[in-house]
């Protein structure tokens, strides 16, 4: 029979084996776990997704604060950006639908981690590269911030309009351009936008109208020229035609003279006239519209006037009634003024 000592060791030399596996058990476990909260919890990619998340729910004041997300006018310059780019757009009304979000990799680059993540914005495809660095710890848990802001700029520049909608947004030049009320229409607005975002430039006025120019704002920190050419909207066209024939008929066809001042056509006789000439547009152009810059052109039309007037003879002093279509062509520039009003202008192509 075995002696009861040498079983108690036994036992007990297996207690402590298993023990010790247990231990070597709960150290990896706790190895793995940790590991898994830091990527998941703690780590840069759970920072970067926590932002990217903020942007896909709309909360575009919690995300202004995460740290690094920030910027000031010295980054700004540093970056060769407009200080004064206006931010007008770092809110939720402005913001596309951010969906898809993936941490792709994490790259250590000396004290940076260089964090890939993908997204859905707005129904395109795309992947950004943020910067991020140590930010002390919260507790037990490291912390971290971007170490270059994730926002982006675009330069925007909209021809025929000063009010226009980014993402539904509603804006009018004048309020968000360093210059207020005197920005020219044709200068770019720098407005800070948050990367990544897709941001669709609409315009719809009763002038002109623009369907929507998208641009995917993706890199941190640089600008995206965007421009946007409008055109005219039908109403307005009619507008600029009742002008013009209003000017033809009112401020031409009612001068009585062979040579209306200012106006489009006219006539010269070898006679002399009996009595005073009467016009009538007999023919209106057919009025277009086209844009020039900032602002629009008329481009050249045809159209036709009619002179009746009575002649004499210089030579036997005899009278007869003249009647005479008289052709033209004309064009003209429209000139929109800060309260909303056209300017129109008109040039003669061809006057006989």
């Amino acid at each position: 029979m075995e002696p009861i000592a040498r079983r108690s060791g036994r036992r007990l030399a297996r207690d402590l084996a298993l023990l010790a596996l247990a231990g070597v058990l709960l150290a990896v476990g706790a190895f793995f776990g940790y590991n898994l909260l830091y990527k998941n919890v703690y780590g840069p990619g759970a920072f970067v997704e926590n932002y990217l998340t903020l942007l896909s729910e709309g909360r575009a004041a919690d995300a202004l604060v995460v740290p690094g997300v920030s910027v000031d006018s010295v980054e700004l310059e540093e970056a060769g950006i407009d200080p004064m780019a206006s931010d007008a757009l770092l809110r939720r009304d402005a913001l596309a639908p951010l969906t898809n979000i993936k941490i792709v990799s994490e790259r250590t680059d000396g004290d940076l981690v260089m964090v890939t993540a993908s997204y859905t914005a707005g129904g395109v495809n795309g992947s950004t590269t943020f910067a991020v660095t140590s930010n002390g710890w919260q507790g037990l848990a490291p912390g971290w911030k971007f170490a270059r802001t994730p926002l982006g700029v675009i330069d925007l520049t909209v021809f025929g309009s000063m009010t226009y909608s980014i993402n539904g947004f509603d804006l009018d030049k004048r309020q968000v351009s360093v210059d207020g009320i005197d920005a020219a229409p044709s200068d770019a607005v720098p407005m800070l936008v948050f990367s990544p975002g897709l941001y669709s430039v609409a315009v719809d006025t009763a002038i002109s109208t623009a369907s929507g120019t998208a641009v995917l704002a993706d890199v941190p920190l640089t600008s995206v020229p965007v421009v946007v050419q409008t055109l005219p909207t039908d109403e307005f066209v009619q507008v600029i035609q009742d002008r013009v024939n209003d000017f033809l008929t009112t401020q031409c066809a009612s001068q009585q003279v062979l040579q209306p001042t200012n106006c489009p056509f006219g006539i010269t006789v070898q006679n002399r006239i009996a009595n005073l000439p009467v016009w009538t547009i007999s023919q209106p152009p057919v009025i277009t519209v086209a844009p020039d810059g900032s602002n629009w052109r008329i481009p050249e039309g045809s159209a036709v006037a009619t002179v009746t007037v009575e002649m004499k003879s210089l030579y036997d002093g005899s009278i007869w009634e003249r009647v005479e279509e008289v052709p033209f062509t004309m064009s003209g520039t429209i000139l929109m003024t800060p309260d909303g009003q056209a300017s129109i202008s008109i040039t003669s192509v061809d006057i006989r």
